[in-house]
């Protein structure tokens, strides 16, 4: 058996997998560009960025997108520069970028130069957790500005194929997961859904995703809550397990479904949120944050607020 994802992605040839709502969410697509390297596949990897790229030292090759390289400043977080000196000392090398943090017109506009530059038929949005696949009408929406970002910017980028793959169900704290379940039925039945994919140890991506994960630890005292979430469920670990100290007094729930990729088609997922006009000509970050607030204050919550009947 093959999910659609798998049979859909051999259509594709030149594929740039992004980090969907930053920080380390790049380290979440790392499996899939391993995969897709050894189809063949020509691959560039891209993030959104929280690091201060002005001050990295690398070329900005158009306006708010840098490329990334291991010799890069040693800036005190700067995720995409250890994951490109990972990539280069695997030798699974790809060209990394970072986006700056802008609003949906100019990311958009940098999205669509890399894939001119790079002549990209592919995007895939990688997101560490799940709060990409949130409407914005849920209680609890975990860092949705981020993600839905990237997916309105992608999403109208121009390219041909457009997918997002959430991995790490459950780490997320501030988050309603009985209306993201819901929201993941709603996207089935509109055939968005193109099956999940577990990780393990036992593939050589899933150990290239461990090898990484002990390098970027290694590398910045900001561990990932995400990305050693998902290392730890794949080795079997379970419950209240801590990695960092911003967690300290919040129960942690490393469980086996944190490995499980998730795939959907970017465009109905963009499709589905219902403030994507109000936000698609930002400028800044700030200006989308607005945007969405005023739309969230308008429009109010989800009826039904519910905890998991299991």
């Amino acid at each position: 058996m093959q999910i659609p994802f798998f049979r859909q992605i051999q259509n594709s040839s030149r594929i740039l997998i992004a980090g969907c709502g930053g920080g380390y969410d790049l380290a979440s697509g790392i499996p899939l560009h391993l995969y897709l390297q050894s189809l063949g596949k020509y691959t560039v990897l891209a993030n959104l960025s929280f690091s201060q790229l002005a001050e990295s030292g690398c070329e900005a090759v158009f306006p708010n997108c840098y490329l990334i390289d291991e010799n890069a400043a040693n800036l005190p977080y700067f995720p995409e520069k250890h994951i490109a000196e990972w990539l280069a000392g695997s030798g699974c090398r790809a060209p990394v970028y970072a986006f700056a943090k802008t609003g949906v017109r100019p990311l958009r506009d940098a999205y669509r130069h890399l894939r001119e530059k790079h002549r990209l038929d592919t995007v895939i949005l990688a997101d560490g957790g799940t709060d990409s696949l949130m409407f914005g009408d849920e209680w609890a929406t975990g860092t949705i500005v981020e993600d839905s970002l990237s997916v309105i910017a992608a999403n109208a980028a121009g390219f041909e194929h457009r997918y997002l793959a959430a991995v790490g169900f459950g780490v997320e704290h501030d988050l309603d997961h009985y209306t993201l379940l819901q929201n993941m039925a709603e996207l089935t039945r509109a055939q968005a859904f193109l099956g999940a994919q577990s990780i393990t140890a036992q593939m050589p991506e899933g150990a290239g995703f461990l090898s990484l994960t002990e390098y970027l630890n290694h590398q910045s005292s900001h561990r990932s809550i995400v990305t050693n979430g998902i290392a730890a469920a794949m080795r079997g670990s379970f419950g209240d397990i801590h990695f960092s100290l911003r967690t300290e007094g919040c129960e942690q729930f490393v469980n086996p479904l944190m490995p499980l990729y998730w795939f959907f088609r970017l465009d109905k997922l963009a499709e589905r949120l219902p403030f994507k006009e109000q936000v698609s000509d930002s400028e800044t970050m700030q200006e989308y944050y607005r945007l969405y607030r005023i739309h969230r204050a308008i429009h109010g919550r989800r009826a039904g607020r519910r905890d998991l009947p299991i």
